[in-house]
């Protein structure tokens, strides 16, 4: 039977077991992400954590709503020993009507005319061949790109705080993208934190001569995956190509493994360009959503 669970009524132990036997590839359903990144959510399981369902529930004035926040792809239904494919449609059937507003991305479709659907597109490399196979399945021009980088002297550290490859990104980019609030930025800075501690998680960056950050990366790593989460680039890495660089060293440093490499995905045409030019694989994942609310508010959304 499917049930609704508070915050504080859900148990992390057996949330994240089942999210755990159900070779669950993407970190974002994990108890530790959900609540740094969607503090308060709440859930939907079934049968004592047999099959579960993320719900990043808010309340703003009084009405409950679901939104699927920043830096947290997507969530959906996971099940050990059901297809989560097949179970997702009873967690959705049995949503609480008390969320007025729904926008929700989810790993499975979902039919149900409540909704409007809407695909979405991740890409994703599986690191199962050797590196050289895995660098014949590049484009000619990230290929190219690499050639062209490994030129110049590259070096690698891990000597970089949170903070600062967040403010690389908000000088260089994220000052251009609209929605991003600063809560996001502190969320996405304890989650690197959170990740760097317990060894969830990596910063990798490059530094100019002078000692500035130019290129940083945050990689979310759980058993089986690693995902590309946030990526701060400067007009000087771009221009060396610093980014072709470092996910082919990734790439290197991984292949043969069996893990995936998450891209994170991308509707920015050009990034999802240069995600696919490493021979990545589309992957689909699903945006449902519902406005239920009053006539005035309705219009608001």
């Amino acid at each position: 039977m499917i049930i609704y669970l508070k915050n504080k009524e859900i148990d992390r132990n057996l949330w994240d077991t089942c999210l755990k036997n159900s070779r669950c590839l993407k970190p974002y359903a994990y108890s530790w992400y959900l609540d740094i990144m969607a503090p308060g959510w709440e859930a939907l399981i079934d049968d004592e954590y047999d099959s579960v369902f993320p719900v990043p529930g808010f309340e703003k004035f009084g009405i409950k709503y679901i939104t699927t926040p920043i830096f947290l792809q997507q969530l959906g239904a996971f099940s050990p020993d059901k297809p989560a494919e097949k179970v997702i449609h009873e967690f959705i059937f049995y949503m609480p009507e008390f969320y007025r507003f729904i926008d929700l991305c989810v790993n499975y479709r979902v039919d149900n005319k409540d909704y409007k659907i809407t695909e979405r597109t991740n890409y994703v490399l599986h690191l199962n061949r050797d590196f050289n196979e895995i660098w014949n399945s590049y484009s000619s021009d990230c290929r190219r790109n690499i050639t062209l980088a490994s030129q110049n002297s590259i070096n690698y550290t891990t000597d970089i705080k949170p903070k600062e490859i967040i403010n690389l990104f908000i000088e260089n980019t994220g000052k251009n993208i609209p929605g991003i609030k600063q809560r996001d930025y502190e969320r996405l800075e304890t989650l690197m934190n959170h990740c760097l501690f317990n060894r969830k998680g990596r910063i990798i960056g490059v530094r100019s001569g002078d000692g500035r950050l130019i290129f940083g990366i945050f990689l979310v790593e759980i058993p089986g995956s690693k995902t590309i989460l946030f990526t701060a680039n400067s007009s000087e890495s771009r221009e060396k190509r610093i980014n072709y660089h470092a996910v082919n060293e990734l790439i290197k440093e991984n292949a043969s493994t069996g893990i995936v490499l998450d891209f994170a995905g991308s509707s920015i045409p050009s990034v999802a360009s240069f995600m696919q030019s490493f021979g990545s694989s589309k992957e689909t994942y699903y945006r449902l959503y519902r406005n239920s609310l009053p006539w005035p508010l309705r219009m608001l959304k």
